[in-house]
């Protein structure tokens, strides 16, 4: 089992940077994939990022790219994601998951998730 934790949600401006953190307990953090999900209000989850387990590679959504970092510490069991110019559109509960299995963007290779922090930005 892995326990994820988020933090550094909150409410900011357009334009504006959030920096968001997922801390995990339990197994072998380095032996995890990570990726980062978001879920608007009566939209479905989708993918955000995601970095291999030794921080190695890293993918994005193409309307996060160039705005968005994801990368981790495993000695401190940690996952960021760096939010720079933030839009309205980016409001939504964001999750981090992990994945002993693969690395990709389909939310279902994720096994293990947290509870997920909100990031609203206003207009």
């Amino acid at each position: 089992q892995v326990q994820l934790v988020e933090s550094g949600g909150g409410l900011v401006q357009a334009g504006g940077s959030l920096r968001l953190s997922c801390v995990a307990s339990g197994r072998t953090f380095s032996n995890y994939a990570v990726g980062w999900f978001r879920q608007a209000p009566g939209k479905e989850r989708e993918f955000v990022a995601t970095i291999t387990s030794s921080g190695g590679n890293t993918a994005y959504a193409d309307s996060v790219k160039g705005r968005f970092t994801i990368s981790r510490d495993n000695a401190k069991n940690t996952v960021f994601l760096q939010m720079n110019s933030l839009r309205p559109a980016d409001t939504a509960v964001h999750y981090c998951a992990a994945s002993s299995r693969a690395w990709g963007r389909n939310r279902l290779l994720y096994d293990y998730w947290g509870q997920g922090t909100q990031v609203t930005v206003s207009s």
